[in-house]
């Protein structure tokens, strides 16, 4: 192989091994990070609270006897147990209002996170006027093979600002 030759492929080479790190440099940040993921499924939750869909709330729950909710200071374990209390809030007005600006998203480790977020929480019962009532929450989410799941929900009562 004449020196012609050997220049000719190593500038291949060198072509080939630039575009590709310019390829894995554009491509990277089109992967979300997780912090970005936590936050999707916060706002998918959010939408299915608000949409009452208890199908898509479900869906953003994990699936465990461990699934753990704290409302009005009562602990409720457990998905189903969860959507039986969701389904009597959905008679009534139940919406959430997160001030998206202060929302933030510590990993505690691979696949697992928490969420805090003041969030303005209007409730009522079916026939009655609605209240607001702010809380700090709280949620840890975990990292399940077919996704994000919230693991636990924790708001705590906050005075109004």
């Amino acid at each position: 192989m004449g020196k012609s030759s050997q220049s000719r492929i190593g500038c291949s080479l060198l072509r080939a091994g630039a575009a590709f790190v310019a390829l894995s440099v554009l491509i990277r940040p089109l992967a979300a990070a997780p912090e970005d993921e936590v936050r999707a499924t916060f706002d998918s939750f959010v939408a299915a609270q608000n949409g009452h869909d208890a199908k898509a709330v479900e869906g953003l729950l994990l699936a465990s006897p461990n699934f753990l909710w704290i409302t009005r200071g009562t602990p409720v374990w457990g998905v189903d147990a969860a959507m039986k209390r969701f389904a009597t809030l959905y008679q009534g007005t139940w919406r959430l209002d997160p001030e998206a600006d202060s929302l933030k998203v510590i990993m505690l480790g691979d696949g697992v996170a928490q969420l805090y977020v003041p969030i303005m929480f209007t409730i009522g019962p079916s026939g009655q006027s609605a209240q607001p009532t702010r809380f700090l929450m709280n949620q840890v989410v975990v990292k399940t093979a077919t996704g994000w799941k919230i693991s636990s929900i924790l708001p705590i009562p906050a005075p109004t600002q």
